[in-house]
């Protein structure tokens, strides 16, 4: 349930989603607004312990005025004298930090109250007092302070179930712990360093404002597909929004190419112009709120350019992109020029890139025999500007199945037994929209990565030998033996 806070004057303020908090780093105003330029802070807390009251007041402007332009709301920490002479939306105390009714006073009712909790009993007497909302904590461990009271998921469950107001989780939460504490019943997450000390300020925040939508209804999240249409349904397209929609998400598509193709091969292509994808792309995005963007077959230079273009303008940071070049009867659908633009332009511009050994060796000019090699490829790759890379081993003759994903620090693999049959079409297509479609729900990289994996092997594992050749893998089987 969304737990709101009613001022007297009627208006609803929202307490909600990722809650950011200000570090003592150099270059705060820029690191900050990047951050907010994605969409995903909902609240900014100023917190400045070393500054003297008129450089904080001057910061503290700069930032208020950030959060204006991208209608964040602008909460002081501890200090009452300065939430006042910066009007800000609100005020967060600590437990020895002053008085909530004294604050309220000052503030007037209009303005947003917040106190910091570390248990249920001082959480309840937090609301007893006044508070508009609680910080809880801290969940983890935590690098930016001492923690001298840990709490867990499961004690944040206990403390929803007795208060009203809204609760912001605080402590060590990353895209990768945020789940079960939002799981739990936070109604935000506060962070600092894991979004403004990453070299990507805006991403991080996308990431960490996408585990909310696990707590929609279905279908949870959006996903759009750039991709060719398959006249035999299943690979392309047909394929993408086939996962997308059994996996539980919203699909939408703009079609870069019509083939005609069964599963025996392609007879066909017909390149969409590069205009009317514009204008498929434009409509799409101009008007539905897409979580995620999914980029499969591309074709031809001119369409490539449009793509890369189009995510530049409209700033999708979240983009999985699988650099499709051949079909399973090994007909290019990749023209070679357009190679060139998927190099320079599309995968800097990825949040994931999902090639197989032999795409892996296209971009990269590499030779992959063994797991080793695929290492080197994904190292390549993100040199290259791709933020993930996972590099799928299909194509190693190994009883397992092993992908590869590099995050630029470290290897993480995802195996799973061969499934012996030629009806494998389209495997590529449902693994990045299976990706995609799970990180719309609000699961983060790794997860969605598994999650994907599973769905792909059991796909695998009930496709039929439709047609008389690479017959297509078996969505709906997949998806409902997951489901259960």
């Amino acid at each position: 349930m969304l737990r709101l806070v009613v001022d007297h004057s009627g208006k609803e303020r929202r307490v909600a989603g990722l809650y950011l908090i200000t570090d003592q780093g150099e270059r705060l105003v820029p690191r900050v607004r990047e951050a907010l330029s994605s969409g995903g802070v909902t609240l900014l807390q100023y917190r400045d312990k070393l500054r003297s009251f008129d450089e904080r007041l001057a910061l503290g402007s700069d930032l208020k005025h950030l959060c204006a332009e991208f209608q964040v709301q602008f909460i002081v920490n501890d200090d009452l004298e300065l939430a006042v002479a910066l009007d800000a939306d609100g005020l967060h105390l600590g437990q020895e930090d002053g008085d909530p009714a004294a604050a309220r006073a000052a503030l007037g009712p209009k303005k947003l109250i917040g106190i910091s909790t570390h248990s249920v009993a001082e959480a309840l007497a937090a609301q007893e007092a006044g508070a508009d909302y609680i910080g809880f904590g801290s969940l983890y461990p935590t690098e930016t302070k001492d923690v001298e009271y840990l709490q867990s998921p499961e004690v944040l469950a206990e403390l929803r179930q007795q208060v009203q107001i809204p609760i912001v989780a605080i402590g060590g939460i990353t895209r990768d712990n945020a789940c079960p504490v939002i799981d739990a019943g936070a109604d935000a997450i506060a962070v600092i360093s894991a979004v403004l000390s990453s070299r990507s300020p805006g991403l991080a925040a996308t990431e960490l404002s996408l585990l909310f939508n696990r707590t929609q209804m279905q279908p949870r999240g959006a996903v759009l597909t750039i991709a060719g249409s398959d006249s035999g349904g299943g690979a392309g397209i047909q394929a993408d929004l086939k996962t997308i929609t059994l996996l539980g998400s919203y699909g939408a598509s703009a079609i870069t190419a019509l083939t005609a193709q069964n599963t025996r091969g392609v007879t066909g292509i017909h390149p969409s112009p590069p205009e009317f994808l514009a204008e498929q792309i434009d409509a799409v995005l101009s008007d539905i709120p897409i979580d995620v963007v999914k980029i499969g077959m591309l074709c031809s230079p001119e369409n490539a350019e449009i793509v890369a273009d189009k995510l530049t303008a409209y700033e999708m940071r979240m983009v999985v992109l699988d650099p499709v070049m051949s079909a399973k009867g090994g007909v290019a659908l990749l023209e070679d020029e357009a190679l060139s633009v998927l190099k320079k332009r599309l995968v800097p511009a990825s949040y994931l890139v999902t090639p197989n050994i032999p795409e892996a060796e296209a971009l990269t000019g590499l030779t992959i025999t063994d797991s080793a090699g695929m290492e080197l490829a994904a190292r390549a790759l993100h040199l290259m500007g791709a933020r993930h890379v996972l590099v799928k081993g299909g194509h190693l003759t190994e009883g397992v199945v092993t992908d590869i994903l590099f995050d630029g620090n470290s290897f993480t693999r995802f195996s799973a037994p061969r499934v012996l049959t030629r009806n494998t079409h389209g495997t590529g297509c449902t693994l990045a929209s299976a990706i995609a479609s799970n990180l719309a729900q609000g699961e983060p990289l790794p997860t969605a990565i598994l999650r994907a994996k599973l769905f792909v092997t059991r796909a695998i594992k009930y496709s039929q030998p439709l047609g008389k050749g690479h017959g297509p893998v078996n969505h709906f089987l997949a998806a409902r033996e997951q489901g259960e």
